[in-house]
């Protein structure tokens, strides 16, 4: 288990630099310009030292001659003026460049990561927490600031101190050099191995459940009126309370790592100090080094100990950046799924003929097909009905159509492309879709009914509204078009947000058109409603109907009864109702004995009730 942890480790900050060097390429120059104003500021630290030292040994050596003595003080004081000075302005040149670098990678990487999520398959989707996903992103995105940060501004500097530092010291006193090499060696080897070793792997995990717990916190608050509905709101408190103990357990594990990890490192700036000390001293006892020497050593000592203390910490949030990041460099290394094929043209529909060719299809989870050597015609214009029990393979049919999975074998084709071949954005812009619980953003109705064509105009709009059977009571809301709908349309009735999808279809204008059982939860007047404006939206195109109440299918071309993936029966209503036995009959007759059970009880009830008030 130890071994696996830190392979994943070095592996992380492999996968997690790979991404940043991606997006460091795009601005080389500006990189260029920043590691090299970097190196400009630490050597003006190096020589910082140096030029105290040849202060204070102006001063000690002045002797008789004290204007000559205050002639050499005076050029090595406005040297460190002019090293603190232009040290300075380096770090602002430094930093404004850092900002725009990191502004401008922050805003790519947010960019480039919703382009990846909207593209990945609806399997991801569905086993994806929407809140994981923003959090993984958003995490991600504010953790590039630190790592900019901690290697343009704060490891490169440091290590071109920590080598200058090493050289000056050892050209005045050769042990010196050593101790310091060989000291800021095993402090800087020691803090990397611990933190990859010891505190990335906690620190890993902690991120892991605090992305859990966004995805808790948003599935209850999506499911808000579910919770209220059964008083379940101690329920899920305790829910969530369970997860937050998890993660602040995990979080608790990573941060006493990393204060253990901090606390060794001071540890070993103390005994690192206590030997250049004793060096100096001992170089002192035996004449090798004068005052100004001592001064020289004692100030480079304190820049020293200030960038150890930097390296130390700058390891430390190279760790917790590496590891804020690393699921959101996984997230966009994650496989599509289903992708467009080089070079793929754009789906062009005159007529709207839609055929399966002997398919094959399977779910990854399913060792059995679920289509297997499957065949099927839709005419231009026909209007056809998908009938069968629950996973018979009606609503697979339909995304197969628009391409939500890849057949295994065999080809589906519209007037003769293989939709394989086109681009899915072109496909799809040729679909439009009714769902069963139709989506909506929290946006205006406008916007939403213009979601099909964003460049329509209002009158535009309000037709299609019109021809759904909606401008009625959008014109009858406070705010009429402009009304926001709330998160997923939550502010309006199902039957309203199922008319404003049906504008939305009308506005798309597209050739085919697919009706997931848009009226199956619906009571009887909203049905009314919606059925005339199917009857409006299906005129001149290829129609497909997946249905549960059959009362939506009576007036349609053909209808298709589907059996564990198979076609079992076809024709229109008048012929399936005919045939004894017949799937389709039995599910008809079933609707209709349960309609009838349930007028002669409302009837019983209204009977009832007029008994007693006489």
């Amino acid at each position: 288990m130890t071994r696996k942890k830190i392979d994943l480790g070095g592996q992380t900050f492999k996968d997690v630099f790979s991404f940043a060097f991606v997006h460091w390429m795009r601005q080389r120059w500006r990189i260029a310009g920043i590691v090299a104003v970097s190196l400009l500021t630490a050597l003006a630290d190096v020589l910082t030292p140096l030029f105290a030292g040849h202060l204070v040994d102006a001063l000690a050596g002045a002797g008789v001659d004290k204007y000559g003595a205050l002639h050499g003080a005076l050029r090595s004081f406005g040297a460190l003026i002019v090293l603190a000075l232009g040290g300075a302005a380096l770090r602002y040149l430094t930093f404004a460049g850092i900002i725009a670098l990191t502004l401008r990678m922050m805003s790519e990487i947010a960019s480039d990561a919703f382009q990846r999520v909207q593209r990945l398959s609806t399997d991801w989707h569905a086993n994806s927490f929407a809140g994981s996903t923003v959090r993984k992103i958003t995490r991600g995105m504010w953790a590039l600031d630190m790592l900019n940060d901690t290697v343009l501004v704060g490891l490169l500097p440091s290590v071109v101190m920590l080598v200058g530092a090493t050289i000056l010291l050892g050209m005045h006193w050769l042990i010196m050099g050593v101790v310091v090499g060989v000291g800021a060696v095993l402090y800087i080897g020691t803090t990397v191995a611990l933190t990859i070793g010891f505190v990335a792997p906690a620190a890993r995990l902690g991120n892991a459940w605090d992305t859990r717990m966004g995805g808790a916190l948003a599935d209850a608050v999506t499911c808000n009126s579910v919770v209220k509905a059964f008083g379940a709101e101690q329920r899920e408190e305790q829910r969530l309370s369970r997860v937050i103990g998890k993660w602040r357990d995990r979080t608790r594990r990573a941060w006493v790592r990393g204060t253990l990890n901090g606390s060794l490192q001071n540890v070993m700036l103390a005994l690192m100090q206590a030997a250049m000390l004793g060096v100096g001293l001992v170089l002192w006892l035996e004449g090798r080094a004068g005052v100004g020497d001592l001064a020289f050593s004692l100030t480079m000592f304190l820049v020293l100990q200030g960038y150890l203390r930097d390296v130390g910490m700058l390891v430390r949030q190279l760790q917790r950046s590496v590891n804020d990041m690393e699921e959101l460099a996984q997230l966009t290394r994650q496989p599509l799924g289903i992708d467009d094929k080089p070079g793929a043209g754009a789906l062009v529909v005159k007529q709207g003929e839609i055929r399966f060719e002997h398919v094959t299809f399977r779910y990854d989870a399913h060792a059995q097909p679920l289509y297997a050597d499957f065949s099927a015609r839709i005419a231009p214009g026909e209007r056809v009905g998908l009938i069968g029990h629950s996973g018979s393979g009606k609503t697979t049919f339909i995304k197969l159509i628009q391409r939500l999975y890849d057949v295994s074998k065999g080809r589906i084709t519209i007037d003769g492309q293989n939709i394989a071949d086109v681009r899915q954005a072109s496909l799809r812009a040729q679909i439009a879709i009714v769902q069963q619980e139709p989506l909506l953003f929290h946006r205006s109705l406008a916007e939403n009914i213009a979601y099909a064509r964003p460049g329509a105009s209002q009158a535009e709009i309000e037709r299609a509204a019109r021809l759904a059977n909606a401008h009625e009571f959008i014109t009858g809301l406070p705010k009429g078009y402009d009304t926001l709908v709330g998160e997923r349309g939550v502010k309006l009735s199902g039957g309203e947000r199922q008319r404003v999808a049906i504008a939305r279809a009308f506005l798309a204008d597209a050739p085919v058109l697919i009706f997931d059982e848009a009226t199956s939860s619906l009571d009887s007047e909203s049905e009314a409603l919606i059925q005339e404006a199917m009857e409006r939206l299906m005129e001149g195109r290829t129609t497909l109907v997946v249905a549960h109440r059959l009362s939506t299918v009576r007036s349609l071309d053909r209808l298709l009864v589907l059996d564990k993936g198979r076609i079992v029966e076809e024709g229109n209503h008048e012929q399936l109702i005919r045939l004894e036995g017949g799937l389709y009959r039995r599910l008809f007759e079933r609707q209709a004995l349960e309609l009838t059970k349930g007028l002669g009880a409302e009837a019983h009830r209204t009977e009832t009730a007029a008994a007693a008030a006489v």
